[in-house]
């Protein structure tokens, strides 16, 4: 598959999973079997020596030494990208910072990334913002033509199933009125076309949120997609930068553990709910002794009952207990841990059988 100049095998694109769950290990190894990888730019300097003091600093500086790590992995194949979320502090500082380490795609989302296409602008770097809805392709399509004289790389959609924080609300996620993921697949495909018509590009869409299995893919391609993003099954994958002790929590999640709660940041999000979570809903609070300011919509102080960002470091480091472990809707049905090139051999062979190449 083309995308306006960069060559991917196949049509899959590992979603940027943070805090530090898909750093350069996985990344590099997505974009070792062909797809693209994708590294989380949120608080990627958590192992800095200087996160505390410097944070910005300290991220930017993983940022790119991660980039530059994953490519020297994936040895030349695939592409890696980096997902940065709308919601971050200096979200411009660490998109330049991206561009300048050779990431070879921005995707955006949190938030509706109204200037990345000027941020990108004269870099070979392909961007992309993340969508649930039609009206957000239509805005963001209108804003980049108009703004920057361009219109975005690919498209990647996040339906419902998602995990981490969602772009619905919580009634329609608690009363189960989402919108299907095929149906927003074919509006934004339908928005999408007098700006291809106009600008004679292709916008590739991939479609995401459950995305499980090959026939899942096979489906999605079928209904008019490029391809697929796919988070929670590189989870569990032996290349995954998070702790064995989050892959496991994945594994042995059932599907009455996967809960929608409401996170700090004012937004509905996907998690397992463990020890942490139920400790909230009993009405205790874990408030931060320090802020880093990594999220310009977060409360600061005594508003929130706790910090995301140490409970998902928590997560990633190994802690179940004060851990906050986001996934999918899917993820009770992930029953082993295997590696990344048997993952997706597995997916394309599925995908395959049902008579479509991926």
């Amino acid at each position: 598959m083309n995308i306006n100049g960069k060559e991917l095998a196949h049509g899959i694109i590992q979603g940027g999973m943070g805090i530090g769950v898909s750093l350069s290990e996985l990344a590099g190894n997505v974009a070792k079997q062909g797809c693209m990888g994708v590294i989380s730019s949120v608080n990627i300097g958590f192992k800095e020596a200087d996160f505390l003091t410097n944070p910005l600093e300290a991220n930017l500086r993983a940022l790119k030494a991660h980039i530059k790590r994953a490519k020297e992995i994936s040895g030349g194949n695939g592409l890696v990208g980096v997902n940065i979320m709308v919601a971050v502090s200096h979200y411009e500082e660490t998109v330049k910072a991206a561009i300048a380490a050779g990431a070879d795609a921005i995707i955006s989302g949190a938030g509706l990334p109204l200037n990345l296409a000027e941020l990108v602008k004269g870099s070979s770097t392909l961007y992309a913002p993340i969508v649930s809805s039609k009206k957000a392709a239509m805005l963001l399509c209108k804003t980049f033509a108009k703004k920057a004289g361009s219109i975005p790389d690919f498209i990647v959609i996040e339906g419902h199933k998602a995990g981490g924080h969602l772009g619905f609300s919580k009634e329609d996620l608690s009363e189960k009125t989402c919108q299907p993921n095929l149906q927003i697949l074919k509006e934004v495909l339908e928005v999408i076309k007098p700006y291809e018509a106009e600008f004679k590009k292709k916008i590739r869409v991939f479609l995401g949120g459950g995305v499980f299995t090959g026939q899942d893919i096979a489906e999605a391609i079928d209904a008019g997609a490029d391809g697929v993003q796919m988070g929670t099954r590189f989870i569990t994958t032996d290349e995954c930068d998070a702790s064995d002790v989050f892959k496991q929590v994945i594994v042995d999640a059932k599907e009455e553990d996967i809960k929608i709660i409401k996170s700090p940041v004012g937004m509905p999000a996907r998690a397992v709910y463990t020890p942490l979570l139920e400790k909230l809903d009993d009405g205790k609070n874990f408030f931060a002794k320090r802020c880093n300011n990594c999220l310009k919509a977060c409360p600061k102080g005594d508003k929130i009952p706790y910090c995301i960002s140490r409970a998902l470091i928590a997560a990633v480091t190994g802690d179940r207990e004060e851990g906050l472990f986001f996934c999918g809707e899917n993820a009770s049905r992930v029953n082993e841990i295997l590696p990344v090139k048997t993952l997706v051999q597995e997916l394309v062979s599925d995908c395959k059988a049902c008579g479509v190449a991926i």
